[in-house]
């Protein structure tokens, strides 16, 4: 019989020196923590919609269908437990430890079992008496819902668990601070008096009951199709899958030999952990998914037995010295094709070949359910939804229009939830980015507001990558080239394919006078993301750096590719006009810079000496400015006063 499996909240709990209670006091201890269970906990479970899966005697196992619900319900206990212990001696206090973790569990009626359990259990350890620890795909999911100060304790190894978890803490002074909630009047709930899966299958059977009577008189009076029924009452059953969660699928081998099954595999595992590493991405686990290998796939049923959104499906097939890669993003409500890629390459390395693949669909992955999720209607938009809108205005080529529209949903954002690192983060990031791409009519507000909000963001979460992108990119416009480069590194650090932390480090190596690596750092981005919105501004940088080494054939050729991809970009402009200018065709350089102007405005394209405040580097690098962009720009006919 296959095991039944579901995606849950795990909350896992024990009594701190539970021990050493025993020892000084069994008979007491014992009814004291039968009390706190009895008249708090039990109640709280309850009212936050758990079940208690089983007890073991200084602890306790428990289930939620909602992280939120788990993680409220935790701290709500917490702090309850803090005003009951106010009048007990400290050496008889009860004080429990709290771990929570989101994963796929194996479901049985009376325990759940699986990873997901056992990284639960590894966090509660790692709580300190009083506090709760949480897994990083728990801050991830609660982040913009709760307004709980959990603080980053980085990667953690734990026993039994190959690799390291992410984990957040809350601490118990912190939990001290937050308001009281009471517990429902009542009598306590009697502990798994009657099996859950009872009650919830009796629930359920009501609900269908109900809607197919609704139904049937329906069909009667205006003869609605039975099938319409049916599908009523599934969809009210069925749970609301969290935003950007997907299951991976064991990649197909369609090859002949056998063998290649393990490079269809090791795809499969690449994407697994290169989509977990991208913000709020729920990942079903690769041991879950490699239980639907060689079975008939229904789409739905997957969506619905593991309560995803989407379904990431391929293949692999090689012939003779070539190989295929197909991947397809699926739609699990619907069974839809969202989005689909075939990568052809030659097999010459191997191991190069499933990185750069992995790398480019997760990158597009990235892009693309964003997109999707920012399209989706909603009635009452929190942060997240906000970010996710100010994400995908963003993600499309740079435009006065476009990043407008990103400021403003991230503002919204921050307005629901002023705390927000992400929130920060982006608006600085998208007021920076408009700024150097000359369109903004406000760019020492735009700045001087950027710098603010990258400080707060790294002051509240000095570890967060986005934050030390956000102030990479702040001190680029602030002509801090050098400084910014360990920002850029450390957000490589933890995704090194971000491609806009290889363009912003390429453009800063630029300026400190290392092309070639300004050059290579360029076309590793394009390597990764080739159809990406902002790979205009790439060309523009690999066509800069031959400019500035009077290469200037190889740099029209760039900036000519930058033109046609991003044509709305003054600076592509402007570099064409200096490069036309001087190979000595005037005519087509005045009409460069004409353009430029016309996008920019007059403003800083008035004159040679007015734009050359905007242009910054090491003294080599602005005598290569001299030479070659600001004398082409003179041949073009720019004045210098």
């Amino acid at each position: 019989m296959t095991a039944t499996r579901r995606l849950a909240a795990i909350l896992a709990a024990d009594v701190a020196g539970y021990s050493r209670l025993m020892g000084v006091d069994e008979e007491g201890t014992h009814e004291r923590l039968k009390a706190h269970l009895q008249e708090l906990v039990d109640p709280k479970i309850a009212e936050h919609r758990g079940r208690i899966v089983k007890n073991t005697g200084d602890g306790m196992l428990a289930e939620f269908s909602s992280i939120v619900d788990a993680v409220r319900c935790a701290t709500e206990v917490q702090r309850a437990m803090a005003d009951r212990n106010a009048e007990t001696p400290e050496d008889k206090r009860i004080t429990f430890r709290v771990g929570i973790n989101l994963g796929d569990v194996i479901a049985e009626p009376d325990d759940i079992y699986g990873d997901g359990v056992n990284v639960a259990a590894r966090l509660e350890a790692l709580a300190e008496p009083g506090g709760i620890c949480v897994s990083r795909v728990v801050r991830d999911q609660i982040r913009d819902k709760l307004p709980y100060p959990f603080e980053d304790k980085g990667e953690q190894s734990v026993k039994n668990i190959a690799r390291s978890v992410r984990v957040f803490a809350l601490r118990p002074e912190a939990i001290a601070e937050l308001p009281v909630t009471s517990v429902p009047a009542g009598t306590p709930r009697r502990r798994r008096s009657v099996p859950w899966t009872v009650v919830a299958a009796a629930f359920a059977a009501l609900v269908l009951a109900v809607v197919a009577w609704w139904g049937w008189s329906a069909m009667r009076s205006s003869s609605t199709e039975p099938a319409t029924v049916v599908a009523t009452a599934t969809s009210i059953a069925q749970p609301i899958a969290p935003r950007l969660s997907i299951i991976v699928l064991p990649f197909s081998n369609l090859s002949n030999d056998p063998e290649q099954q393990y490079f269809a595999d090791a795809i499969t595992e690449d994407l697994t952990t290169d989509l977990s590493r991208l913000a709020h991405m729920l990942v079903i686990s690769r041991s879950t998914a490699f239980t639907y290998r060689a079975k008939p796939i229904d789409i739905k049923q997957i969506g619905h037995e593991l309560g995803v959104r989407y379904v990431l499906e391929g293949s692999v097939q090689r012939s003779g010295h070539q190989v295929r890669v197909s991947a397809q993003l699926i739609d699990a409500a619907t069974d839809r094709h969202l989005w689909a890629e075939r990568f052809d390459r030659d097999m010459d390395d191997l191991f190069a070949i499933q990185n750069e693949i992995t790398d480019r669909i997760a990158n597009t992955l990235n892009v693309e359910l964003v997109a999707i999720e920012a399209r989706r209607p909603i009635d009452q938009p929190d942060a997240l939804d906000y970010i996710l809108r100010g994400r995908a205005a963003s993600d499309r080529s740079p435009s006065r229009d476009n990043y407008a529209e990103a400021a403003g949903f991230y503002e919204r954002a921050l307005a629901l939830d002023p705390r927000s690192v992400e929130a920060e983060s982006r608006l600085a990031i998208a007021l920076a980015a408009r700024v150097l791409n000359g369109l903004t009519n406000s760019p020492a507000a735009d700045v001087s507001h950027a710098d603010e909000l990258s400080r707060q963001a790294l002051a509240a979460s000095s570890r967060s990558p986005l934050a030390h992108y956000a102030k990479g990119l702040v001190l680029r416009v602030q002509r801090q080239s050098a400084e910014a480069i360990p920002e850029f590194e450390a957000a490589l650090l933890v995704s090194r394919n971000w491609t806009g932390a290889l363009s912003n480090l390429g453009w800063c190596k630029l300026y400190t006078g290392a092309m070639d690596e300004a050059i290579s750092l360029h076309e590793q981005a394009i390597r990764l993301s080739p159809r990406d919105p902002y790979i205009g501004t790439w060309y523009l940088s690999i066509g800069t750096a031959y400019l500035l080494q009077s290469r200037t054939d190889e740099a029209i050729v760039w900036l000519e590719k930058a033109r046609t991809a991003n044509p709305e970009l003054p600076n592509i402009h402007a570099s064409l006009a200096a490069a036309f200018a001087l190979k000595g065709d005037t005519s087509r350089a005045g009409a460069e810079l004409a353009e430029a102007r016309r996008l920019r405005g007059e403003g800083s394209l008035s004159s040679v000496a007015r734009l050359r405040r905007g242009y910054w580097g090491v003294p080599k690098v602005r005598e290569m400015f001299e030479a070659t962009y600001f004398a082409g720009l003179r041949k073009a006919g720019m004045p210098e006063e």
